[in-house]
């Protein structure tokens, strides 16, 4: 298995049609965002060059290419406003493994890895996160990591007819 991880500093069209793919992409579309109601779950994106320039400015992206396939991405940003404990040089990180190729192999566990690298390397010390209190593969690997525990935000999304908390996660870097 030849897997990458690789800085996106100049988006490319396959990278804007992988976007788009997997922000739509009905397995996926109940984990990677939150949703109000019905109405917004159904709601479909479309992602453009520009826009993916613009998350680029506050974000570190990093596509992840397996056997040279592109199958995901993972970002990172630094203080954003959403997170729970408002602690300086904090890193709010997300993951998406988007194509189905790349799941339940390990790749979410070393890119999860490579990510936390990169946050030390930048001097930072803290990573928070969030995920959907019904995403139960992601919540045991965050803690199989070291993440633990530190609030729920109760009715954040909707899914499957009812609203579902968001819990959020901390790991210290050494």
């Amino acid at each position: 298995m030849n897997l990458q991880f690789i800085r996106m500093l100049d988006p490319q069209p396959e990278h804007v049609d992988a976007f788009n793919r997997w922000e739509n992409d009905a397995e996926l579309i109940p984990l990677t965002r939150p949703h109000q109601d019905q109405v917004a779950f159904d709601r479909r994106v479309t992602v453009t060059k520009e826009e993916l320039l613009e998350r680029l400015e506050n974000h570190r992206h990093y596509l992840i290419y397996l056997d040279d396939q592109l199958i995901g991405e993972m970002n990172y940003m630094i203080d954003p406003p959403h997170l729970y404990s408002k602690e300086a040089g904090t890193a709010w990180i997300g993951i998406t493994i988007g194509e189905s190729t790349g799941r339940g192999k390990g790749i979410g566990y070393q890119a999860i890895t490579y990510l936390e690298e990169q946050i030390k390397e930048e001097g930072l010390n803290r990573i928070e996160l969030g995920v959907f209190e019904f995403n139960e593969k992601a919540e045991k690997l965050y803690r199989k990591m070291g993440y633990r525990e530190i609030a729920r935000l109760e009715g954040f999304t909707y899914w499957k007819g009812q609203m579902w908390s968001d819990i959020r996660m901390e790991k210290r870097l050494e």
